[in-house]
């Protein structure tokens, strides 16, 4: 006979049913609010006001419970690090400034006025409640990173402006509770500061170089989401240990992974995922559980208190995303945007306000006010984010896309099982993101005897592939064949799916020294018109840390010039890093009016060359992380010499350890000019560029 031994009592003490009533509140308060067009943000909220111990105290507010509440809050601040586009960031880092000193001046100076001439506070309790107006919690950012908008000027914007009023405000708080105490001095400066200084440089250059080594040593995806995940709240212990807030360690942690976790790569689409759906969901109930409504029923000064907070705060804030608005001449909607992600109360607000109480500069009508204030904001705050992202989302999804003028559609030929992560995050990389086309996956069978058994053998690889390719939320289509050789069969594949491009797999190894590959692919370049990217991986693609693009005299006169160029830039916003180019002046000018403003001027650069004759001065350049991009040409384009047939062999030999993606330009005979781009440099399989 089974038991029945569990009792229901207020407030739930069962850990299991207090995770599966929560899980149910994260399932159903979004589905049931989106019914009256209330933002998903505030139905947690108000879900957590509802359940939490100062509501109808279903569940207490444990030590449990408040430990997923701020491991969700530094996951918020560690995405918004992550998800920054480092380019964009480059480009929009004067506007964040200017944006994060209104953001914290204007509430610095209005709330210190009405805390001292309104509220009666001393002057430097004034001061602290107004550094609690300055802070805020980018509490609406998953909903906008669901939207796709978190690359666009205004949301960077608007993350940067975040750290700059947050390490402001914070560091207020120091001073304050420094001055309090009688410890602010010249050792008290120069403490912060270098401890302030030895916590970036541990965090910005230490963690890159730590997590590159442990992505090349271990490639398990669980493996290295848990080592990303501990950097985060070791991050965050720094920052304490520094005197910072965590909030800004966890920051910093992103900021520091950023070029390494790429924002199309599986391992970002994990990140979000387990963040959007447990950890953010229990930071915004939390918030909920600390709201006691009860407190404006106690008495008239906590309700005035409240009232002037929350006036304060959301009015300093708007009159702040006003002024960026009018600066920049962005639009209503964009202001509402940058308003609605900088008016929500709570991290730094609570560690301000607690701080306050316990140094006595505070009393219980202010946390009164504060918890009102924060519910209020929230609410607010969320609910013109959302709104506004809606009608952004509806204004950029009728522009045109940027890159490709035509669809693009990749064509990836597997044959082995090593190669699928190193093929398929390449593939991702280089693709348009606007592009909704799915991947080809294609394994090719020899026709023969054993065609039945390497048929089965391919679709095992083909399994495997679109496993791991759908990590990345891209539809996958997968071929298999059986041909008389794997270059026609690749070639007839690509002409019956209409591909623009084929992504292939190479060891660096040549069948003989006349061939410019192997003889696969020497075959396909030969039958094949579309634009082949040969790929020779040695390290992950996430862990490089330059594009060194090497490209031959008369490239620009190519027909599949501007499609290598467009996915060259895609590979440079996807993986972060910057593009260094080997080129010709006239090159150089048909590059730059493609590339244009797509990539900032700090991260492109250019060096002459004549062309592949000069490849001693392109082997100086070339560092450890870098990605060599090798631009080659059919024997009919403008940019043919007889150097590009020693080039792949040359390069694998000189530089075993280096990743190299070797691209074939889309051409066609009707282009060829004869006498034209032919360069007097013969192959030569003995030399070897100075190296032994």
């Amino acid at each position: 006979m089974i038991g029945w031994s569990i009792h229901f009592q207020i407030p739930l003490e069962d850990p299991v049913l207090v995770f599966a009533l929560v899980l149910f509140i994260i399932l159903f308060s979004p589905i049931v609010l989106s019914r009256f067009k209330i933002p998903s943000i505030i139905g947690l909220i108000i879900a957590g006001v509802i359940i939490g111990p100062k509501g109808l105290a279903v569940i207490a507010s444990d030590e449990a419970f408040k430990l997923f509440g701020s491991v969700g809050l530094l996951y918020i601040m560690f995405m918004a690090g992550l998800e920054i586009d480092m380019n964009d960031f480059q480009k929009n880092k004067w506007r964040s400034l200017y944006f994060g000193m209104n953001t914290f001046i204007i509430p610095m100076v209005l709330g210190s006025f009405i805390g001292y001439y309104v509220i009666g506070l001393d002057w430097l309790p004034a001061i602290l409640l107004a550094s609690m107006f300055a802070s805020h919690t980018l509490l609406a950012y998953p909903a906008i990173s669901k939207m796709g908008l978190v690359k666009l000027p205004v949301v960077n914007v608007s993350v940067g402006g975040t750290m700059i009023t947050d390490t402001l405000a914070l560091l207020v708080l120091a001073v304050v509770a420094g001055m309090t105490r009688g410890e602010v001095g010249q050792a008290f400066w120069l403490t912060l500061g270098i401890s302030s200084l030895i916590f970036a440089i541990v965090v910005m250059i230490g963690f890159p170089i730590l997590a590159r080594w442990f992505f090349r040593k271990y490639e398990d995806s669980v493996s290295q989401y848990i080592f990303i995940l501990a950097l985060v709240y070791l991050a965050a212990f720094l920052a304490e240990i520094a005197g910072l807030e965590a909030i800004i360690g966890a920051f910093f942690a992103g900021l520091a992974l950023n070029r390494l976790v790429p924002h199309t790569s599986p391992m970002m689409n994990r990140i979000e995922f387990i963040g959007n759906a447990l950890f953010i969901p229990f930071f915004l109930i939390s918030v909920g559980m600390l709201v006691d409504v009860r407190v404006l029923f106690e008495g008239f000064e906590a309700i005035f208190i409240a009232i002037v907070m929350t006036i304060v705060a959301l009015g300093a804030k708007w009159l702040a995303a006003w002024l960026t608005q009018q600066s920049f001449r962005w639009s209503a909607d964009e202001r509402n945007l940058m308003f609605g992600l900088s008016s929500t109360q709570a991290a730094a607000t609570l560690a301000v306000v607690f701080v306050g109480l316990n140094l006595g500069l505070f009393n219980e009508a202010i946390l009164n006010g504060t918890v009102v204030m924060i519910l209020v904001t929230c609410l607010v705050g969320s609910y013109y984010a959302e709104k506004a992202g809606v009608e952004i989302a509806k204004t950029e999804s009728e522009k045109l896309p940027e890159v490709d003028d035509i669809d693009q559609r990749l064509l990836v030929s597997l044959h082995r099982d090593e190669r699928i992560k190193s093929l398929a995050d390449l593939s991702a990389m280089i693709k348009n993101p606007k592009s909704k086309e799915a991947f080809y996956a294609l394994y090719i069978a020899q026709e023969g005897e054993q065609s039945r058994e390497l048929l089965a053998a391919g679709e095992k690889v083909l399994e495997k592939a679109e496993k791991y390719m759908g990590d990345y939320n891209l539809p996958i289509e997968l071929e298999t064949r059986v041909d008389k050789n794997i270059a026609s069969g690749i070639s007839r594949a690509s002409k019956d799916i209409h591909s623009t491009e084929i992504v292939m797999g190479w060891s660096g190894n040549k069948d003989t020294d006349l061939a410019q590959f192997s003889q696969t692919l020497d075959e396909l370049i030969q039958i094949s018109p579309s634009t082949l990217f040969i790929y020779k991986t040695t390290h992950p693609l996430n862990t490089l840390q330059r594009i060194v693009v090497a490209v031959p005299r008369n490239a620009e006169k190519d027909k599949g010039f501007a499609q290598w160029v467009s996915r060259v830039v895609n590979l440079a916003k996807a993986t972060g890093n910057d593009l260094l180019f080997f080129c010709t002046e006239s090159t150089e000018t048909e590059l730059e009016a493609l590339i244009g403003k797509k990539i900032s001027q700090k991260n492109k650069s250019y060096k002459h060359w004549t062309g592949y004759e000069d490849l001693i001065t392109l082997s100086r350049e070339i560092r450890e992380n870098d990605l060599i991009f090798v631009v080659t040409a059919r024997s009919h384009s403008p940019a043919y010499s007889n150097a590009l047939v020693s080039v792949p062999g040359l390069l694998c030999r000189n530089f075993k350890d280096s990743d190299l993606v070797f691209v074939v330009p889309e051409t066609h005979p009707a282009e060829e000019e004869e006498g034209e781009g032919k360069d007097p440099f013969l192959s030569n399989e003995d030399w070897t560029l100075g190296y032994n």
